[in-house]
């Protein structure tokens, strides 16, 4: 099976060493269609050229090539039997077009909550979108989508055996979307220190929250990448996992990387079906269903009973399990629907 995986016009490098959300999906599918057995071209030019090494790369992408063009020949002649891109491609006219002369499958993963594509740009069974909660499977029914978890690899990311770690963790964007002063305050709650990982992206948000996040119990660590971040994971004891009442979340990489790290998750949600419910279970975490309405005190309280759940949970069987939900391999497989 010959499979190309595109890369995206973002801001991330291609595989990142830290964060990207679709850039670590698109390396997580090319390692695990590998490791599966496949045979991989890296498509674009956002990949990085080091990696001709081992790999093959295309760096080209499909809504710039022409019509009747040597590269596109180039691309024809090869074969491929699947695509695997980001969710907005196959919504655009131009890279549809090139799409449709290779003749082959392609798929996707929803990792915007609001997209909008074209009526057309899924069929459920040559063109496929995944989805990784019920709510999410929800919003995009129109599209005939897919249930499956995603999974999320970055550069030098690889998991040490389990540890029962000391503190608590959050890791992630710190804007209001991702709400981690209510991690904060959780933590404050049950008397334990957490830190903060990732990078600022809302100033005005820390600002408002400035005495919260500036309290004694609190460590900021910055945006890491690579073993320092994947370290930062595993040396917690418990991964507090929080977001706004108003945001939906597509399918956050953290819970993939926590487990496989062999730490446990607390999460606070606002309702039923989310990505957390989805990836969780008793033996790897405990979610919280909080009431909108509700203040963020109370909110902060229920989380902090969920940390106290996930405390008590064993981190090897953590890691196990994680492993297992989380596999790349698999996770392409079922992408490709083999």
């Amino acid at each position: 099976m010959l499979v190309g995986v595109c890369d995206f016009p973002g801001s991330y490098a291609f595989p990142p060493a830290g964060y990207g959300g679709i850039e670590r999906w698109l390396w997580a599918v090319a390692v695990g269609a590998r490791t599966a057995g496949a045979d991989v071209h890296l498509i674009g030019p956002g990949w990085l050229a080091d990696l001709e090494d081992q790999w093959v790369r295309k760096p080209v992408r499909l809504e710039d090539i022409t019509a009747g063009s040597l590269a596109e020949r180039d691309l024809k002649s090869a074969g491929y039997d699947l695509l695997v891109v980001g969710h907005e491609y196959p919504s655009r006219p131009a890279w549809a077009r090139t799409w449709r002369e290779l003749d082959c499958d392609v798929a996707t993963f929803q990792h915007s909550p609001t997209f909008q594509h074209t009526p057309t740009a899924f069929d459920g069974d040559r063109s496929r979108l995944y989805c990784y909660s019920p709510e999410m499977v929800e919003r995009y029914a129109a599209h005939n989508p897919t249930a499956e978890l995603a999974v999320h690899l970055g550069l030098d990311e690889e998991e040490p055996p389990a540890v029962k770690g000391r503190d608590l963790v959050w890791l992630g964007r710190i804007d209001e979307d991702k709400a981690p002063h209510l991690a904060v305050r959780a933590a404050q709650i049950l008397g334990r220190r957490i830190r903060i990982v990732g990078p600022v992206f809302d100033e005005d948000y820390v600002r408002r929250y400035e005495r919260t996040f500036a309290a004694d119990h609190v460590e900021w660590v910055g945006e890491l990448g690579g073993e320092a971040k994947t370290a930062s994971i595993a040396e917690g004891s418990v991964f507090v996992y929080t977001y706004a009442r108003n945001y939906v979340e597509a399918g956050a990489a953290v819970f993939g990387e926590s487990l496989r790290a062999g730490t446990p998750i607390a999460a606070l949600t606002w309702r039923d079906g989310t990505c957390a419910q989805a990836a969780l279970c008793d033996r790897t975490g405990a979610t919280v269903v909080a009431d909108p309405a509700a203040d963020d005190e109370s909110a902060a309280h229920a989380l902090a009973k969920a940390i106290e759940r996930a405390s008590v949970l064993d981190h090897f069987e953590v890691q196990a399990t994680g492993f297992a939900r989380f596999d790349p391999a698999s996770h392409f497989k079922a992408m490709a629907a083999l």
